[in-house]
């Protein structure tokens, strides 16, 4: 490596700068500590701060996602694709609503590893943004096609509820 070209971690990031190095030690511990910090003993299974928090009722989840979302906001700052930002917030909101829901929701804090995936994330737009966008974009679009799907199907249940109900009454 010369004088000219910046530096790559070993995950293959491209680093810019100091700055974007120190945000990008800081998003990773941060995301560490939300998710994975401590090991459940006798088990291999990991667990975070995002996990204890979420156990508060009402606004654990809440308080979460508001630790969590300061990634987003470092993956912004960063230059991060609009796409890929979209996608974080996403994993944050099944997150934050999934883990609102007693018993499963703590269940799902456990294995949905928001703050991790959105570091990934982070990494990836970093060292290959054309690819990380067109992933992110994927799944969007799969989201958008399963919300689309499943508001048809409740349509048409609906739809044959109501003429089985209303139409054999007369």
């Amino acid at each position: 490596m010369t004088a000219e070209e910046p530096p790559i971690t070993a995950t293959g990031v491209l680093i810019t700068s100091d700055t974007q190095s120190q945000q990008l030690a800081a998003v990773r511990a941060l995301a560490k500590l939300m998710d994975t910090a401590f090991v459940v003993p006798g088990t291999n299974i990991r667990i975070g701060l995002d996990s204890i928090i979420g156990l508060i009722p009402g606004i654990g989840d809440v308080i979460g996602s508001v630790i969590g979302g300061y990634i987003v906001m470092v993956a912004s700052r960063m230059g991060v694709p609009r796409v890929v930002i979209w996608r974080m917030l996403l994993n944050l909101g099944i997150d934050t609503v999934v883990g609102a829901v007693p018993v499963v929701g703590d269940m799902l804090d456990v294995a949905w590893k928001a703050n991790v995936m959105n570091v990934a994330l982070l990494e990836k737009a970093l060292a290959d943004s054309k690819a990380a966008r067109r992933g992110s974009v994927w799944v969007l679009v799969g989201l958008v096609c399963a919300v689309v799907l499943l508001a048809a199907a409740s349509a048409a249940l609906m739809w044959l509820a109501l003429s089985y109900f209303f139409g054999h009454g007369r």
